[in-house]
């Protein structure tokens, strides 16, 4: 049995099944049963799943270990860009699942690590060993890996702080007039489709910078900067500009002009303290070459 925990600092009248939807990643009929179960206490205490949080609220849930999960080592291609005995940090591609969950099986990076490394942090169990941070399956590029609790405590201090930077290099729809700016919103899980987020009155702060690399006739090439980690965000915060990004099947454009097999969107740099050495380290990626070909038909 697993526990998680959090710490409610900014919620608005949020019902507690929705916050901890967004939060692990499952259905709220999931959240549902785990409080009809008792696994899930606010303050020490079981609640509903109809539970209004409030600020200061300590939620505890206890995380039964799922045994239909089978996570296995698996010879996956692995792009380290780096590691040593506390870290590995990963170039992902288009097209992977960080780690299995919900309705997702199979070939993940997470069976790619257990194969390739020989240690990962057991802070998030079984289903996702040294993960501290993750980017959509069809979101390439950069992220870091635990190799050990306290290198993972140390990184996710830094998430949580905002002192880890992470950079996304994006092709947008349409041209924006803007040179740069800030996205700051609610996000929490839509109404209409479960599977996706949305920009609301309550949820979860979210906080994204933008700057214009170049402009195009009837595209913009944008980088992000998160200041927050919430569930794709930057593809959320582009729709809600009116510029979404291109080849996004979520949140973009119903008939897309490209034959993509998901969104232009690459996480090209990372930067954090390291968490033995507390020196500053920075990393970077190219964006792939299906990116770049888009890019050059478009000059």
């Amino acid at each position: 049995m697993q526990v998680k925990t959090f710490n409610i600092t900014d919620t608005q009248n949020q019902r507690i099944d929705v916050y901890l939807a967004s939060q692990l990643e499952l259905t709220r009929s999931h959240i549902k049963k785990l409080c009809d179960n008792g696994n899930v206490k606010v303050c020490g205490k079981a609640v509903k799943s109809s539970k209004i949080l409030k600020n200061q609220d300590i939620i505890e849930v206890l995380m039964p270990e799922n045994q239909n999960l089978d996570i296995e080592p698996k010879d996956l291609p692995l792009n380290i860009v780096y590691q040593d005995n506390d870290i590995a940090v990963i170039d992902k591609p288009q097209g992977i699942t960080v780690h299995a969950g919900n309705g997702t099986k199979g070939d993940t990076l997470v069976n790619a690590l257990l194969y390739h490394l020989d240690n990962l942090s057991g802070i998030n169990g079984v289903i996702r060993p040294g993960i501290v941070h993750r980017i959509d399956k069809n979101t390439s590029g950069l992220l870091v890996v635990a190799k050990n609790d306290k290198a993972h405590i140390s990184l996710a201090k830094q998430l949580e702080d905002k002192t880890c930077h992470r950079t996304y290099i994006a092709l947008l729809e349409g041209v924006l007039k803007e040179d740069s700016g800030t996205i700051t919103t609610y996000i929490s899980r839509s109404e209409k489709d479960r599977t996706k987020m949305a920009v609301s009155n309550s949820g979860r702060l979210a906080i994204t910078n933008f700057k214009v690399i170049k402009r195009y006739s009837q595209h913009t090439l944008c980088e992000f900067n998160l200041k927050t980690g919430r569930t794709h965000q930057i593809r959320v915060h582009a729709k809600h500009i009116g510029h979404p990004i291109v080849g996004d099947d979520k949140y973009g454009y119903k008939n897309q002009k490209f034959k993509l097999d998901g969104q232009l969107l690459h996480a090209c740099k990372l930067e954090f303290v390291h968490p033995t050495t507390n020196k500053k380290v920075s990393f970077t990626s190219e964006i792939p070459s299906y990116f770049e070909k888009i890019l050059k038909g478009l000059r």
